[in-house]
């Protein structure tokens, strides 16, 4: 998300509406409109990993994926929210009419410095509080590590997978995330690289 935002309130149907005709995407959080800003090489690379994986490693199942080009919708005690995440997997979709998702089961945010607050504080929460969700990914740029929160019966745990050798399970899809294919084709320093190995 950007820092830039309108300086008023709109409601959901206007937002809904003037996000047909945009020229760049941008996100609502309880009646506030924040411009987005475009993601860097690296960034986007990872995207496309995540998307063209779960898109495969799903073809065969009820559930699909959806890339950053999809809207989630939250609905909680706070208000409404819509987010573009880089990539969800639904089991339940929505109305093919509407521009969002209401019931994703993963939802996956590469995490850029200039949005990390926001990924790992109001978004978290937010996504947290969908009651279909099971697992929230956020992957890192700059090291293979990948930090998992993962829904229990008694809430959702946090876990993290470093290395380009570890593989994300996710059994109730019955498919795994191996972050070799989640950072194929993404360099990185010696140093970092030695530590992804480990």
């Amino acid at each position: 998300m950007s820092n830039a935002k309108s300086l008023s309130k709109i409601t959901v149907e206007d937002y809904l509406d003037g996000e047909l005709d945009a020229e760049r995407r941008h996100e609502y959080v309880d009646g506030v409109v924040y411009a987005m800003v475009g993601a860097r090489v690296r960034h986007n690379r990872i995207s496309m990993n995540v998307s063209a994986m779960l898109y495969s490693k799903l073809e065969d199942s009820p559930c699909e994926a959806f890339n950053s080009d999809m809207k989630v919708r939250v609905q909680n005690l706070k208000g409404t929210r819509f987010y573009y995440p880089d990539a969800m997997i639904v089991c339940e979709s929505t109305s093919d009419e509407v521009a969002f998702q209401d019931k994703p089961v993963v939802i996956v945010e590469v995490i850029s410095e200039s949005t990390r607050r926001t990924d790992e504080t109001e978004k978290r929460e937010s996504y947290l509080s969908i009651d279909s969700l099971q697992v929230y990914l956020r992957v890192e740029q700059s090291v293979a590590c990948v930090k998992v929160d993962r829904r229990k019966e008694d809430g959702f745990i946090s876990q993290q997978y470093d290395g380009l050798t570890n593989i994300i399970p996710l059994p109730t899809l019955g498919i795994e995330l191996p972050l070799s294919d989640l950072y194929r084709g993404i360099e990185f320093p010696s140093s970092d690289a030695e530590k992804s190995e480990g």
